[in-house]
């Protein structure tokens, strides 16, 4: 079957819109999307550069997404469910080999596990981040090897239910003084919010709106 008419929410109708996706630098998206009264707060100079993992499996005949919780020992964000990522590294050749690193450093996967297939624009995160998200296609019998300093846990969440603006819930909380908005997505008593719901929101914008 070829990718025009591959089944919505596969791994190749996947592939066939990341390809079509562009992250051209002037691209505005981040958390002041959400939070126009914050924005010089969070657009501004000297933001460290992160790159992460959007990882579809490639699940028959829709895919899932795969996502990781943090552990509580981690001194930013402990808990939350994010992406596999981190920090770009002076030795990383670019954001989409920082993002394999970082992933096999965190829960194993190889680039024999993983075809990158394309990038969105980079998200910038109030924790002071500007992250480049790079999409990939993970093959469904990967084996996870859970770096325990870092991870909690390892879960999927069907690419459907992801792309569903209905399952895109509006979630606030005080942030130095002011409310803040972000979106939420619960699953399964996973609590998929912050940057890693933006990031999720910005790839149902892009790809699937």
């Amino acid at each position: 079957m070829d990718a025009v008419h591959a089944p919505h929410h596969s791994a190749e109708d996947f592939r066939r819109r990341a390809a079509m996706e562009t992250h051209e630098a002037g691209s505005d998206y981040g958390d002041h999307r959400f939070n126009p009264d914050l924005r010089d707060l969070i657009v501004r100079p000297g933001l460290r550069r992160a790159a992460v993992l959007v990882p579809v499996v490639d699940r028959r005949p829709e895919a899932t997404m795969l996502l990781t919780r943090r552990t509580e020992r981690m001194r930013s964000h402990p808990g939350q469910v994010a992406f596999p990522g981190g920090t770009v590294d002076p030795g990383d050749t670019s954001f989409e080999a920082a993002a394999l690193r970082e992933t096999a450093e965190e829960i194993g996967l190889g680039t024999e596990d993983v075809e990158v297939v394309g990038r969105m624009p980079d998200y910038v995160a109030g924790s002071g981040y500007r992250i480049a998200p790079v999409l990939g296609i993970v093959r469904p019998d990967y084996l996870a090897t859970v770096n325990e300093d870092e991870v909690d846990d390892v879960f999927e969440v069907p690419l459907a239910f992801l792309m569903n603006p209905a399952n895109h819930q509006r979630g606030s909380r005080i942030w130095q003084e002011r409310e803040r908005f972000y979106y939420t997505m619960p699953f399964g008593g996973h609590q998929i919010w912050g940057v890693t719901a933006g990031i999720i929101r910005t790839l149902y914008e892009r790809l699937y709106a």
